[in-house]
């Protein structure tokens, strides 16, 4: 069983945070880009929700400085699991984004229709809507990112998979990551996130497995769909989230190292 105080070497990636409270906090630095540059350590966070953090996890927390959370659950997500951040003294910025696809799940298993395939289907499908119904979330955690003072930043959502994934690869991506080392970022929630432990136990394995995993191919949609809509990533900030190349330019001055 996952241990969820174990933590990689220093100079493995992804730099998980050792929490008692919360799996698959992580730092997202560290990356290199394209250019040779890397990604700085300590200024961006992602992370599963914050609801269970002891007290010893919100010194963690302010030990590493952070100032502002951004989570991007749905409203009744938000409200059933508030956050445990008192005495933090952070922002909490509301990014909602609602988990849409569990109707559709609901549905399938009242008739019978909870297939892998049914599950994986309703999970690109969902992936690929991110780009459209998720812009103004997406947006807003953007707009924080781009204030040096809201730094160091945590977004999250429940699990940190699949909305945090997505947030996390495009910002990867907009800071000039390969491809591949952004995939292997958004699978480790597969080796790190505990909290599916005890639920689902109504599905099959397979079926199962369709929903609580990361997988390349949902990951792949959404990017597919951004890019059949605004051209490419820059298209999509530029058009969706209001980063065109003079911001851009700054996230980079300020969160790559040579």
């Amino acid at each position: 069983m996952l241990n969820p105080h174990a933590t990689k070497a220093p100079s493995a990636l992804p730099r998980i945070v050792s929490l008692e409270g919360c799996t698959n906090f992580r730092d997202l630095g560290g990356y290199r880009t394209v250019d040779g540059r890397r990604v700085r350590h300590g200024l961006v966070f992602r992370s599963a929700h914050l609801g269970g953090l002891t007290q010893a996890d919100r010194h963690v927390l302010a030990t590493l400085g952070v100032r502002t959370v951004v989570d991007l659950r749905g409203v009744s997500e938000a409200a059933e699991t508030p956050h445990a951040l008192d005495g933090l003294g952070a922002e909490i910025m509301a990014a909602a984004i609602e988990p849409r696809v569990g109707e559709r799940i609901r549905a399938a298993l009242a008739n019978g229709g909870a297939t892998p395939d049914a599950i994986a289907g309703f999970m690109i499908e969902h992936y690929r809507d991110y780009p459209g119904y998720g812009a103004a979330a997406f947006r807003t955690l953007f707009t924080a990112l781009l204030d040096g003072a809201r730094r160091p930043l945590v977004f999250h959502c429940t699990a940190g998979k699949d909305r945090t994934g997505f947030a996390a690869a495009l910002l990867l991506s907009v800071l000039g990551v390969p491809w591949a080392a952004i995939l292997d970022d958004y699978l480790h929630t597969n080796a790190v996130w505990t909290g599916h432990v005890g639920r689902y136990l109504e599905l099959d394995a397979a079926t199962r497995a369709a929903l609580i995993e990361a997988r390349a191919a949902y990951l792949e949609a959404a990017f597919a769909a951004l890019r059949e809509t605004h051209g490419s990533v820059e298209g999509f900030c530029a058009d969706a989230l209001g980063i065109n190349s003079v911001c851009r330019a700054r996230l980079l001055t300020e969160m790559l190292e040579a």
